[in-house]
């Protein structure tokens, strides 16, 4: 299970550092996506399988199935951490993610998440009603 908030950076050559947190359960090739509120998903291995699987289940003649299978899998690339921990952000996702030199990596339960530190904290300012939260929460049973 992915958890906890770090604070990095990317540089010049688009290279992140993976928290060593991540890199375990991550492994060496993982899968980086368009992920959704402008971030970017990674999943290990296993998890983009059992993600493939629920994915392959929906029907093919719904219109928004049919767009949420394509924005991950054109946004999909196969990644390899190097030997000092870092990893190489496409220019595209970087672009979907509007990352600049500034990021958070948070653990998201079964996948880590690449957030531009100006995103995120917008993201958390607006989002964090926690009243909300917990009534929807309620609504699903949580």
């Amino acid at each position: 299970m992915f958890m906890g908030e770090y604070q990095n950076s990317i540089d010049a050559k688009g290279r992140l550092i993976v928290p060593a947190k991540f890199r375990e359960e991550l492994g060496y090739r993982f899968v980086m996506t368009r992920g959704l509120d402008h971030c970017l998903f990674l999943y290990s291995l296993d998890e983009w399988a059992k993600f493939e699987e629920r994915l392959k289940s929906l029907p093919v003649a719904d219109k928004d199935a049919r767009a949420f299978i394509r924005n991950f899998y054109a946004g999909a690339a196969e990644c390899e951490i190097d030997k000092q921990g870092r990893i190489v952000i496409p220019q595209n996702l970087r672009e979907h993610a509007k990352i600049g030199k500034e990021l958070v990596t948070i653990g998201a339960m079964n996948r880590v998440e690449i957030w531009s530190k100006s995103e995120w904290e917008a993201y958390t300012s607006s989002n964090m009603d926690e009243d909300a939260i917990a009534e929807k929460m309620a609504q699903l049973g949580i």
